[in-house]
């Protein structure tokens, strides 16, 4: 896999270099800014690009901003957004955002360099992954979507396992039920929040996406009831 690194923190990015070569990943750029970013993305056609959420010259919002243009001129790059603290009103930006395949993690996960390689692989491939914390503080927010409030606890409980990347293996087994149980629950989430087949088959990743964007209200994966 082909990944261009944007962080300013020189430890952490040559640390991010090291070990994604390490699992047998080629960096293509490694940036402390975002000045040159675009032009790196169409010289080097990256397939992931890993971003802090703030970036130099003021270090608020540089990195995000450089995230959204992104998702917008590369629907087919995935992204992964790095960040120190859950920033609830930058990952609602990106959800709300066009793009492809997102991620949005706190910098302690990169400690874990199994879980973090694991998750990169999983994002380049398609996948959407929100760190546990982000997820957790953007469902205790007041509900703003009527059709959250149609779910019941366990769907809740469900449906934060899926935003969290968890497969429907992984739910049954935090949740001590079999798969048939959990792909009933999932079937009846999606009927609640409107979401019909189509032939794209991202309907999991749009229920996830709404459960966040809309900050439910409902039960964290932590209060499994």
């Amino acid at each position: 896999m082909r990944i261009l690194i944007c962080e300013d923190s020189v430890l952490l990015r040559e640390g991010l270099v090291r070990l994604l070569e390490d699992a047998g990943h080629t960096v293509v750029a490694a940036l402390p800014d975002a000045d040159g970013l675009a032009d790196a993305v169409a010289a080097q056609a990256p397939d992931l690009c890993i971003l802090d959420v703030r970036l130099p010259p003021t270090h608020t919002d540089e990195g995000i901003r450089a995230a959204l243009r992104l998702r917008a001129a590369h629907p087919d790059l995935a992204v992964l957004v790095l960040s120190q603290y859950v920033e609830e009103r930058y990952a609602t930006e990106l959800i709300a955002g066009r793009g492809g395949a997102l991620g949005y993690l706190l910098k302690d996960r990169v400690a874990d360099v199994g879980e973090f390689v694991e998750t990169v692989e999983q994002i380049a491939a398609g996948g959407t992954v929100f760190d546990p914390e982000v997820v957790a503080q953007l469902l205790g927010r007041r509900a703003r979507d009527e059709r959250m409030r149609r779910l019941t606890d366990r769907e809740a409980t469900v449906l934060a396992f899926i935003a969290e990347g968890k497969s429907n293996q992984a739910i049954a087994q935090a949740l001590h039920v079999s798969e048939g149980s959990v792909e009933k629950h999932i079937t009846s989430l999606f009927q609640k929040l409107d979401l019909e087949p189509d032939e794209s088959g991202n309907r999991r990743v749009l229920a996830a996406l709404a459960h966040i964007s809309h900050s439910g209200g409902q039960p964290q994966t932590g209060d499994l009831p």
